[in-house]
Order: C-alpha cells, then structure tokens, then sequence
C-alpha cells in the first residue's frame, strides 16, 4: 500500500508509524478544509453567474414584452382608424351592422 504524498510506510505490516499517521491525518484535515473552501467559493461563483443571468433574461423579456404593447397598441391605433374612415365613409351601413350585432348579442345573453 503506497503512502500519502508520495511516502512508502516503513513498518512491515504495511502501515506507517503513529506519527506519520497523525501528520497523514493532519495533512488530510488541511486537505478536506481546502476543498470545502474551494467548493464554497465555486458555489458563490455559480450563485453569482446564475443570478446575473437571471437578470438578463428578465431585462430581455421585459424589452421584448414592450415592443410586443407597442406592436399591438400601433395595430389597434390602425384598425381604430380604419373603423373610422369606414363610419364616415357609409354611416348609415355601419349604423345597421351595429344594430345587427347588439341583435346578436342579445340573443346569445339570453340563453
């Protein structure tokens, strides 16, 4: 069995003294607080990354979500103005396309 760090034990069980059990120990103690630490950090980084891209999306959607209001606000702005020329253009056909609709209207509330 090969030692830690590269050491070879000297006794001839196959395990090393106490003391280079101890300093092994030690060794892997100092090891083990090192990786938690590493990993915190990495974790914090990973947080950090995730949080920041979070951000983003939601600036993008909000972005994208505006030019979708304007789009629609600039279609219903159009159809407005179309339903007007067309009123004045035949008043008296618009008059009864309307009558005709709240007919319709009625008769469907009604059941």
């Amino acid at each position: 069995m090969a030692g830690v760090a590269g050491r070879t034990p000297k006794s001839d069980n196959g395990m090393g003294s106490v003391p280079e059990l101890e300093e092994d120990i030690r060794q892997l103690r100092a090891d083990i607080a090192k990786l938690a630490e590493q990993l915190n950090v990495t974790g914090e980084h990973s947080y950090k990354a995730a949080r920041r891209a979070a951000k983003e999306g939601v600036e993008q959607l909000r972005v994208q979500g505006e030019a979708a209001m304007e789009g629609l606000r600039g279609n219903a702005k159009d159809f407005e103005e179309q339903v007007l020329s067309t009123v004045r253009e035949k008043p008296v056909t618009s008059l009864a396309i309307a009558a005709g609709l709240g007919f319709l209207f009625a008769m469907m509330s009604r059941r």
